[in-house]
């Protein structure tokens, strides 16, 4: 069972008013840059984009490009995947509640499987933290002990090999948001999953979070996102800080 394949889980986090300052902060500062991003890219073209979205959720990026039409007219297409139903079910009502439908699809699958989709982007994103749900294949949580080994994640790298293979020559891969692997992050983490009234049965010796109740959300440090896209060339991979409190960063990667 997927995280968002529980109802309580999608009210939990797709309700904005049991989000923390620090969650909503970092949707509107990824926001921000993805507009840039969109922009550049499409300057650099010279024609409308084709979009991929990684894990859509609720659809709230796509909600938020359709309602500014400067940007919304530089995408030709948004395609959507995510591997929970629910939030399938969520943009299929949203998309048709815009009206969108000759722009946008979405569909269920996973990730891990993204090579079946044989098309190119000039712009696969992931946003809101998405990535750090991408926990590795042999992740277990009933016999989860602390100081789990995350020197690699094959579940991570294999989605963006997949992701990388998909992008046009010229595109980009955005990583939304990535909690950023410190102290101070990971009790922010742990007080807003227990505000949901979710179990945490990590301590400071991971790098990730996770609950009893299936919940598990990674942090990063940048040679974590080197090592973890080793495949990818350095140079071609910055890094834009999203607060002044090293909460979160976002993650730019060129083909």
């Amino acid at each position: 069972m997927e995280i968002y394949d529980n109802p309580r889980h999608v009210e939990d986090t797709f309700n904005e008013s049991n989000l923390s300052e620090y969650l909503l902060q970092a949707q509107w500062a990824e926001f921000v840059e993805l507009k840039k991003t969109i922009a550049e890219l499409y300057k650099k073209k010279k024609s409308p984009l084709r979009v991929l979205d990684i894990g859509i959720g609720d659809a709230r990026i796509l909600k938020h490009l359709v309602g500014i039409k400067e940007i919304w007219d530089t995408i030709k297409s948004y395609d959507g995947v995510d591997v929970a139903q629910n939030c399938i079910d969520i943009s299929k009502k949203i998309i048709k509640d815009l009206k969108i439908e000759k722009k946008v699809s979405v569909q269920l699958l996973d990730a891990v499987k993204l090579k079946t989709l044989k098309k190119k982007y000039d712009l696969i994103i992931s946003t809101w933290f998405t990535v750090g749900n991408f926990y590795p294949f042999d992740f277990g949580f009933k016999n989860f002990k602390a100081g789990y080994d995350m020197s690699t994640n094959d579940k991570f790298t294999i989605i963006f090999q997949q992701a990388y293979e998909l992008l046009d020559p010229k595109g980009e891969i955005i990583i939304g948001s990535m909690y950023i692997d410190n102290e101070e992050t990971r009790k922010k983490q742990e007080d807003s999953y227990r505000h949901f009234g979710w179990t945490v049965i990590t301590n400071e010796k991971d790098c990730f979070t996770a609950t009893k109740e299936g919940w598990w959300s990674q942090r990063f440090t940048k040679q974590r996102v080197y090592d973890y896209l080793s495949f990818i060339p350095k140079e071609k991979i910055s890094f834009i800080p999203l607060d002044t409190y090293d909460y979160a960063m976002m993650v730019r990667i060129k083909k």
